[in-house]
Protein backbone atom coordinates (compact mmCIF):
# COMPACT_ATOMS: atom_id res chain seq x y z
CA UNK A 1 0.00 0.00 0.00
CA UNK A 2 1.29 3.45 -0.90
CA UNK A 3 1.90 5.57 2.20
CA UNK A 4 0.40 8.59 0.42
CA UNK A 5 -2.99 6.87 0.47
CA UNK A 6 -3.06 6.90 4.27
CA UNK A 7 -2.96 10.68 4.68
CA UNK A 8 -5.50 13.32 3.80
CA UNK A 9 -4.97 15.93 1.12
CA UNK A 10 -4.77 18.55 3.88
CA UNK A 11 -2.04 16.58 5.66
CA UNK A 12 -0.16 16.21 2.36
CA UNK A 13 -0.29 19.99 1.88
CA UNK A 14 0.92 20.58 5.44
CA UNK A 15 3.84 18.16 4.99
CA UNK A 16 4.79 19.76 1.69
CA UNK A 17 4.66 23.21 3.31
CA UNK A 18 6.76 21.99 6.23
CA UNK A 19 9.40 20.62 3.83
CA UNK A 20 9.43 23.90 1.89
CA UNK A 21 9.78 25.89 5.11
CA UNK A 22 12.68 23.75 6.34
CA UNK A 23 14.50 23.92 3.00
CA UNK A 24 14.04 27.69 2.88
CA UNK A 25 15.24 28.04 6.50
CA UNK A 26 18.34 25.98 5.74
CA UNK A 27 19.12 28.00 2.60
CA UNK A 28 18.57 31.33 4.36
CA UNK A 29 20.65 30.31 7.39
CA UNK A 30 23.51 29.15 5.18
CA UNK A 31 23.52 32.35 3.15
CA UNK A 32 23.05 34.66 6.13
CA UNK A 33 25.91 33.20 8.13
CA UNK A 34 28.48 32.35 5.47
CA UNK A 35 30.47 35.43 6.46
CA UNK A 36 31.08 33.94 9.92
CA UNK A 37 33.44 31.27 8.58
CA UNK A 38 36.31 33.76 8.40
CA UNK A 39 35.75 34.93 11.98
CA UNK A 40 35.82 31.49 13.61
CA UNK A 41 32.48 32.26 15.25
CA UNK A 42 29.71 29.70 15.40
CA UNK A 43 26.13 30.69 14.66
CA UNK A 44 25.37 30.55 18.41
CA UNK A 45 28.39 32.68 19.29
CA UNK A 46 27.35 35.29 16.74
CA UNK A 47 23.84 35.18 18.21
CA UNK A 48 25.19 35.91 21.69
CA UNK A 49 27.30 38.84 20.44
CA UNK A 50 24.34 40.19 18.48
CA UNK A 51 21.88 40.02 21.38
CA UNK A 52 24.37 41.66 23.75
CA UNK A 53 25.03 44.36 21.15
CA UNK A 54 21.33 45.18 20.89
CA UNK A 55 20.15 44.50 24.44
CA UNK A 56 23.19 45.20 26.59
CA UNK A 57 24.36 42.97 29.46
CA UNK A 58 22.06 40.01 30.15
CA UNK A 59 22.10 36.93 32.33
CA UNK A 60 22.94 33.67 30.60
CA UNK A 61 19.35 32.36 30.86
CA UNK A 62 17.96 35.45 29.12
CA UNK A 63 20.55 35.20 26.35
CA UNK A 64 19.59 31.54 25.81
CA UNK A 65 15.92 32.48 25.54
CA UNK A 66 16.68 35.21 23.01
CA UNK A 67 18.75 32.96 20.74
CA UNK A 68 16.74 29.76 21.40
CA UNK A 69 19.49 27.74 23.07
CA UNK A 70 19.45 25.56 26.20
CA UNK A 71 21.28 26.69 29.32
CA UNK A 72 23.81 23.85 29.02
CA UNK A 73 24.64 24.86 25.48
CA UNK A 74 24.84 28.53 26.49
CA UNK A 75 27.47 27.76 29.12
CA UNK A 76 29.76 26.28 26.47
CA UNK A 77 29.07 29.06 23.97
CA UNK A 78 29.77 31.78 26.53
CA UNK A 79 32.84 29.95 27.87
CA UNK A 80 34.28 29.92 24.35
CA UNK A 81 33.50 33.59 23.79
CA UNK A 82 35.11 34.38 27.13
CA UNK A 83 38.26 32.45 26.13
CA UNK A 84 38.47 34.68 23.05
CA UNK A 85 37.97 37.72 25.32
CA UNK A 86 34.86 38.79 23.43
CA UNK A 87 32.57 38.67 26.48
CA UNK A 88 33.04 38.77 30.22
CA UNK A 89 30.87 37.48 33.06
CA UNK A 90 30.27 39.95 35.87
CA UNK A 91 28.65 39.20 39.19
CA UNK A 92 25.77 41.49 40.16
CA UNK A 93 26.97 43.52 43.17
CA UNK A 94 23.45 43.60 44.64
CA UNK A 95 22.68 39.90 44.08
CA UNK A 96 25.64 37.52 44.11
CA UNK A 97 23.47 34.75 42.64
CA UNK A 98 23.08 36.73 39.43
CA UNK A 99 25.83 36.96 36.84
CA UNK A 100 25.51 39.05 33.72
CA UNK A 101 27.34 38.58 30.46
CA UNK A 102 28.56 41.64 28.61
CA UNK A 103 30.64 42.50 25.60
CA UNK A 104 34.29 43.38 26.05
CA UNK A 105 35.81 46.14 23.97
CA UNK A 106 37.10 43.47 21.53
CA UNK A 107 33.64 41.88 21.39
CA UNK A 108 32.02 45.23 20.71
CA UNK A 109 34.55 46.01 17.97
CA UNK A 110 33.91 42.63 16.34
CA UNK A 111 30.10 42.82 16.38
CA UNK A 112 30.18 46.43 15.18
CA UNK A 113 32.26 45.28 12.21
CA UNK A 114 30.13 42.20 11.52
CA UNK A 115 26.62 43.52 12.03
CA UNK A 116 26.49 45.80 8.94
CA UNK A 117 27.62 42.82 6.82
CA UNK A 118 24.92 40.72 8.46
CA UNK A 119 22.26 43.36 7.78
CA UNK A 120 23.37 43.65 4.14
CA UNK A 121 23.20 39.87 3.72
CA UNK A 122 19.70 39.88 5.21
CA UNK A 123 18.63 42.53 2.74
CA UNK A 124 20.04 40.57 -0.21
CA UNK A 125 18.63 37.27 1.05
CA UNK A 126 15.09 38.62 1.32
CA UNK A 127 15.25 40.93 -1.71
CA UNK A 128 13.11 38.41 -3.59
CA UNK A 129 10.12 39.52 -1.47
CA UNK A 130 8.48 42.93 -1.76
CA UNK A 131 7.93 44.69 1.60
CA UNK A 132 4.27 43.63 1.78
CA UNK A 133 5.07 39.93 1.27
CA UNK A 134 7.92 40.15 3.78
CA UNK A 135 5.50 41.52 6.39
CA UNK A 136 2.97 38.77 5.61
CA UNK A 137 5.67 36.09 5.86
CA UNK A 138 6.80 37.51 9.20
CA UNK A 139 3.24 37.49 10.57
CA UNK A 140 2.57 33.93 9.37
CA UNK A 141 5.82 32.56 10.80
CA UNK A 142 5.18 34.31 14.11
CA UNK A 143 1.66 32.85 14.21
CA UNK A 144 2.88 29.30 13.57
CA UNK A 145 5.79 29.72 15.98
CA UNK A 146 3.79 31.21 18.86
CA UNK A 147 1.03 28.62 18.54
CA UNK A 148 3.48 25.76 18.66
CA UNK A 149 5.63 27.18 21.46
CA UNK A 150 2.46 27.44 23.56
CA UNK A 151 1.49 23.87 22.64
CA UNK A 152 4.98 22.55 23.42
CA UNK A 153 5.01 24.33 26.80
CA UNK A 154 1.68 22.82 27.80
CA UNK A 155 2.91 19.31 26.86
CA UNK A 156 6.12 19.86 28.83
CA UNK A 157 4.19 20.99 31.90
CA UNK A 158 2.00 17.87 31.81
CA UNK A 159 4.94 15.47 31.42
CA UNK A 160 6.04 14.07 34.82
Amino acid sequence: MNADNRITEHQRTILKTYTQMMRAADAVTTRMHRHLADTGLTLSQFGVLEVLYHKGPLCQRDIGRKILKTSGNMTTVIDNLEKRRLVVRKQDPTDRRRTSVQLTESGLDLIQALFPIHAERAEKTFAVLPAEELEILGRLLKKVGKTNVTAAESVTRRTP
